[in-house]
Order: C-alpha cells, then structure tokens, then sequence
C-alpha cells in the first residue's frame, strides 16, 4: 500500500465515522430537548425522532418542533407563576375570612 492508498482509507472511514455521528446526534437531539424541557410526550418524541430518520428523515423538522413545544394546560407552574398562584389561594383564604368576621361568624384572629 501506498501512503495515498491509506490517506485515502483514512478520509473515507473518517467520513464514514462523521455520517454515523451526525445521524446519532440528530436522532438524540429531540430526546435531550424534551428532557430538558420535562415534555409530558418525551418516550413519543423519542421513538417518532429515529423512526422518523431511519425512514429518511422527512418529519424530523416536526419531531423537532414537537420536542420544543408545551401546551400550555400541562405546563409544570415554577418561579412566577407558581408565585403568582401561590398569592392568588393567599387572597381567596383572606377574602373567606374576612367575609366570615362581617358576617359575624368569627374567624381566626
């Protein structure tokens, strides 16, 4: 063998080694943004991503975008708006209590 006989095996397993790492990396990329997000479809999103890439990868760009999206009614409430809606049971408790002391009933003090 020749030096540009194995430069040549070198490129092209380096090539080949390249095409299976960007097909992996595509394949877990939905899955790392869905855990990242907690997605509540996350198994779905990882079986639909390296379905959709073993048969060619003509909806990948959708298992992406689905990877990325939440609906909002199953959206987990943190830091302002789990604030928020800790106030808002705050101001219903005070507003039954304070309904319950003008209308006589008593309440804690």
């Amino acid at each position: 063998m020749t030096p540009i006989d194995i430069f040549a095996w070198f490129i092209f397993l380096l090539t080949i080694a390249s095409i299976v790492g960007i097909f992996v990396f595509l394949g877990l990329w939905p899955i790392m943004v869905a855990d990242s997000r907690n997605h509540p479809q996350r198994d779905a999103i990882k079986v639909a991503s390296w379905a959709s890439l073993i048969m060619g990868a003509a909806f990948w760009p959708l298992v992406l975008v689905w990877a990325y999206s939440t609906r909002p009614s199953v959206r987990v409430m943190t830091g302002e708006e789990g604030e928020a809606a800790a106030y808002e049971n705050r101001i219903r408790e005070l507003e039954a209590r304070l309904a319950r002391l003008e209308a006589g009933k008593g309440g804690n003090a």
